[in-house]
């Protein structure tokens, strides 16, 4: 499965649509979850848009951009349905990490995870850093993935 990684302003309008609609799929449709999908992290000049698509369709997307001072970020973590259990997931999750550490390499990872993936984010090395939380409706955990001592 090959990956891309591109800025916003790489992407053609075919694959910008294919994103779109696959997170708009996943994060307002699938999780019954209304929310305003986009926003200015998707646009930033230093965010990178990690995908793979088959047939103009999306198959798995993340997002990897500069949170703060201290920490780049992984989110938007998504397998389309029809592709999920093919171990897509994983590889996508490597791919990000490694695209945080390529691009800010002094700084740590976050990841605002849903609670249910915690277990999936540990074995990548995450670590719980809080409680528990809600957004939007759905119970999450922050959690980082220490690079610098």
């Amino acid at each position: 499965m090959a990956f891309k990684c591109e800025t916003f302003t790489a992407l053609n309008t075919q694959t910008l649509f294919s994103i779109m609609r696959g997170r708009v799929e996943v994060f307002v449709v699938e999780q019954m979850c209304p929310y305003p999908e986009l926003d200015d992290n998707d646009v930033a000049p230093s965010t990178l848009h990690i995908y793979t698509v088959k047939n103009n369709t999306l198959q798995a997307y993340a997002r990897c951009y500069e949170k703060n001072a201290k920490y780049s970020a992984i989110g938007r973590v998504l397998v389309t349905k029809e592709e999920r259990g093919r171990g897509l997931a994983q590889q996508l999750v490597t791919e990000a990490i490694n695209c945080c550490k390529s691009q800010w390499p002094e700084r740590d990872i976050y990841i605002g995870a849903q609670t249910y993936l915690l277990e999936f984010y540990r074995s990548f090395g995450f670590e719980s850093i809080n409680a528990e939380y809600l957004e939007d409706g759905i119970a999450h955990q922050d959690m980082v993935l220490q690079l610098v001592p």
